[in-house]
């Protein structure tokens, strides 16, 4: 590495620490100041932070990975996510989830189900939920940021004693970065991780922009189209995924044809199908959720969530088309040069190209922009984790009654053991793939089915939420543990064909099981309270079957239907595609298809006029 780059990652983390720590006296009031910054922060820095969190590493290497792979195409894996559930939240349920006024979204079941045993049931079920996907993200972040390094950085750091090798190269790099994140999320909670996230926002964006601007100076229009296949920036599809790659590159269509998603038009039918149920089912209880609760209003809630939208996928895109070009120009005939290409190239594209063929200062700022990524994400789940051990476990089931200062130190040790829980599950991981797999299936797979109905159906009680997340929970893991031993099974045996099925196909079993869990806890228990569900259904509003609690309300408390469904499903259609040109805009920029960059630019434009009319004037005359 050349002296200027060092030069520019050491400014950089000696600046994000010192504002990290800077304002950390204000994070000392106060459980609310601690975790939800006193909810006094703006809502456009909140924006920022919730993209800068959403702007990852490991997901980032895994994204410029399968669009080398498979071209256009690919920004609907994400769909497997789904990352279309931002739209969902902007579009009404930021709204929804911001009227109650609470902490955490464990604490937010205690106003759907009450705090009877039912509804500490449910309570604590999703408080286990929301500590345990913080452990797993952090070991998804230390398995990714240490790849990353290792690739990057020229020197070997492994911790060897008496010739016995204790940690790798990998895991040192890893633990540093995590120590150093650690100390200033834990000094100043939300103030700390909104003020570092939006200069950390700032450098992932210059970084973007000068790597794209490398690209067209160091490639001429005729060189990129001449190198890239017609079909890589064919949007459309059939039935079925076949390979397009040629000549020297034909060997990249066996992992193309190995990979799982031959089957296209059934993956994306699928990932839809998953995908509209998980995003109506509601943001995870992590950092998007802490995000929403922390606006200072409920319309600031619905800005905050659209204003992630906008910020978020141009620069985040124009950066993986640009290290993409740049893997296609470079780092793809090698590959073909050593006759094929496996999962585990796909990962390592990113730090390669950053490492060989990005000029000096530019690199620097690339680091330094990715290191961010991995700083901004971590210091999110690293301070919305503990907010559920301390605030909904802590404090309402052993400790109620103690000093503001009492729980935020409480809060320090509870962030301290998310870290070093995450980092032990890093060490066992295998790779950014299985942790991806294990997140999108098992954990996300088990969560939909009860907060789907959560929201919809007044008779959907906290037993039937928590049988249905629990069984939901144990299908989808049990999934992910034989999906696992896979190399292990007979061929030809049920578990082996079983395990060959793609997670993303199985989702309807998961979803069944957590949906039978959830009718039959509801049906076989009494209902949620009618003062709980009048509470509820007042101040939150959902649209759904409410009608026997709606007859219920006194005059005082009289409201009517909400009738926006159709609206905001209509919404939520056009944001989709609204945030699918933001996606394709700027790789088609990169790549020089400028015909299909205009038409990406027009989409946006009508999609983005439309959604004026539709949710912004809304929005605009919200309380």
């Amino acid at each position: 590495m050349n002296s200027i780059d060092i030069l520019i990652i050491a400014v950089y983390l000696l600046a994000t620490i010192g504002i990290g720590v800077w304002v950390a006296k204000k994070a000392s009031k106060g459980l609310d100041s601690y975790f939800l910054g006193g909810k006094s922060i703006k809502w456009y820095y909140l924006g920022l932070s919730n993209g800068s969190g959403m702007f990852d590493v490991s997901g980032t290497a895994w994204m410029v990975g399968i669009l080398f792979l498979y071209g256009v195409k690919s920004f609907m894996f994400m769909w497997m996510w789904p990352i279309f559930n931002q739209i969902f939240v902007m579009m009404f349920l930021a709204v929804w989830i911001r009227r109650s006024g609470v902490m955490t979204g464990s604490e937010w079941i205690l106003s759907r189900f009450g705090d009877d045993k039912a509804g500490r049931a449910s309570h604590l079920i999703v408080a286990i939920f929301a500590v345990v996907a913080s452990v797993g993200f952090i070991a998804y972040f230390f398995e990714g940021v240490g790849k990353f390094m290792t690739v990057i950085l020229p020197w070997d750091v492994s911790l060897v004693i008496a010739d016995t090798q204790l940690l790798n190269s990998e895991q040192v790099y890893a633990l540093v970065l995590i120590f150093l994140t650690t100390i200033y999320t834990i000094k100043g909670g939300m103030f700390s991780v909104v003020s570092t996230e939006v200069l950390q926002f700032g450098i992932m964006v210059l970084a973007g922009v000068l790597v794209a601007g490398y690209t067209f100076y160091a490639f001429t229009d005729a060189q990129v189209t001449a190198l890239i296949p017609a079909e890589w920036t064919n949007v459309a599809f059939g039935s079925e995924l076949t390979g397009f790659w040629a000549g020297d590159f034909e060997s990249f269509n066996a992992l193309i044809d190995s990979q799982g998603y031959k089957m296209f038009g059934a993956f994306v039918g699928m990932s839809l199908f998953k995908g509209i149920f998980a995003s109506i089912a509601g943001p995870t209880p992590s950092y998007d959720m802490q995000r929403i609760l922390s606006t200072r209003t409920v319309k600031d809630a619905a800005y905050m969530s659209g204003f992630t939208n906008l910020v978020l996928f141009i620069p985040r895109y124009l950066m993986i088309a640009a290290i993409v070009l740049l893997g296609l120009v470079f780092i793809a005939p090698e590959l073909a040069a050593q006759g094929g290409i496996s999962g585990n190239d796909l990962e390592v594209i990113l730090p390669q190209v950053i490492n060989n063929h990005v000029p000096v200062g530019i690199k620097g700022l690339m680091l330094a922009g990715l290191l961010a990524a991995f700083m901004s994400t971590f210091s999110a789940f690293v301070n919305a984790g503990p907010a559920y051990i301390v605030n909904d476990i802590y404090k309402k089931y052993f400790k109620p009654e103690a000093s503001d200062n009492h729980y935020v130190k409480a809060s320090h040790i509870a962030s301290f053991a998310v870290v070093i829980l995450g980092v032990i599950m890093g060490f066992f991981a295998d790779s950014i793939n299985s942790i991806t797999l294990w997140i999108t299936s098992a954990l996300y797979g088990g969560y939909v089915a009860a907060n789907f109905l959560k929201w919809i159906w007044w008779r959907f009680n906290g037993w039937g939420y928590f049988w249905g997340m629990l069984s939901g929970l144990i299908v989808a893991t049990l999934q992910y543990i034989i999906d696992q031993g896979a190399s292990t099974y007979e061929e030809g045996s049920l578990l082996y064909q079983y395990a060959q099925i793609p997670a993303i196909y199985l989702f309807p079993v998961i979803f069944g099981f957590s949906l039978l869990g959830s009718f039959l806890g509801t049906y076989f228990t009494p209902p949620t309270a009618i003062a709980t569900l009048k509470s509820f259904y007042t101040s939150v509003h959902p649209w759904g079957w409410w009608k026997p609690v709606r007859e219920q309300l006194t005059e005082t408390e009289q409201i009517g239907k909400n009738k926006d469904f159709k609206i905001d499903m209509f919404n939520c259609a056009i944001g989709i595609v609204w945030q699918s040109s933001m996606i394709l805009l700027p790789i088609f920029l990169i790549v020089r298809d400028y015909n299909k960059t205009a038409i990406s630019f027009l989409v946006f434009g009508v999609t983005t006029l439309i959604l004026k009319f539709t949710w912004l004037d809304k929005v605009k005359k919200l309380d």
